[in-house]
């Protein structure tokens, strides 16, 4: 409430030091908002994309899967499967985005040729082998989905914070602010005028006792004293 504020020329200075302040966090506020919108929409168009890949991917994986099981049976496929040596290895980094920390995830030992996969050449088909391809290149996918997706979310859940802080700066603090600069402005300048009304009547007063004095002084002049 501005009747809580004390109209002293110290606060009212302390009040436009605040406002602005808030003025050019309000705009240093913003100007974040809006570019962390931007990355987000291209981050959006970029999950787009994986999420429409992830399941191009996905069906062709399981057709590819299916295939091999048909023509060599499930207990082949099986066993291609657990005669894998080498898994994929992730490793997780980070990158900053407009003060946003988002993950980057890097992989390896995803992709491999017939001799890395363990069952070895004999062991193998052609179905056998277009169905490792096709899930190692889902595998691909699903890392790359869960870098952009996470950092979609964090993007995301930054952009809700600022504008919150932004609304909270823009909505209740700086027209709170306003409205004490302006109270404080309204109670100095009637200060003001009555010190200027009470140093009028004190000069007027003042003019009077003189003019009275005077007055007097010329009349007792003006009076002829007794013989």
């Amino acid at each position: 409430m501005a009747e809580d504020v004390k109209p002293t020329r110290k606060n009212l200075m302390a009040i436009e030091d605040r406002i602005q302040l808030s003025e050019r966090g309000h705009d240093t506020l913003e100007q974040k908002r809006d570019g962390l919108i931007m990355e987000f929409m291209d981050i959006l168009d970029q999950a787009q994309d994986v999420r429409s890949e992830l399941n191009e991917e996905y069906e062709t994986a399981q057709e590819k899967i299916n295939m091999a099981r048909a023509m060599e049976g499930d207990v082949a496929v099986r066993g291609a499967a657990a005669a894998l040596k080498e898994h994929p290895e992730i490793t997780t980094q980070s990158k900053n985005i407009m003060g946003v920390v988002v993950p980057q995830i890097e992989s390896s030992r995803v992709r491999k040729n017939l001799d890395q996969r363990g069952y070895g050449l004999l062991g193998s088909s052609a179905r056998i082998d277009e169905a490792a391809d096709a899930y190692e290149e889902l595998l691909e996918t699903i890392i790359l989905a869960a870098e952009v997706e996470t950092a979609m979310k964090k993007i995301l859940k930054e952009i809700e914070t600022t504008k919150r802080r932004v609304n909270a700066l823009e909505f209740k603090l700086l027209p709170d602010l306003y409205e004490n600069k302006e109270y404080i402005e309204q109670k100095l300048e009637e200060q003001e005028r009555e010190e200027i009304f009470r140093m009028k009547k004190i000069k007027n007063k003042k003019e009077e006792e003189e003019a009275e004095e005077k007055a007097a002084a010329e009349e007792a002049a003006a009076t002829p004293a007794d013989d």
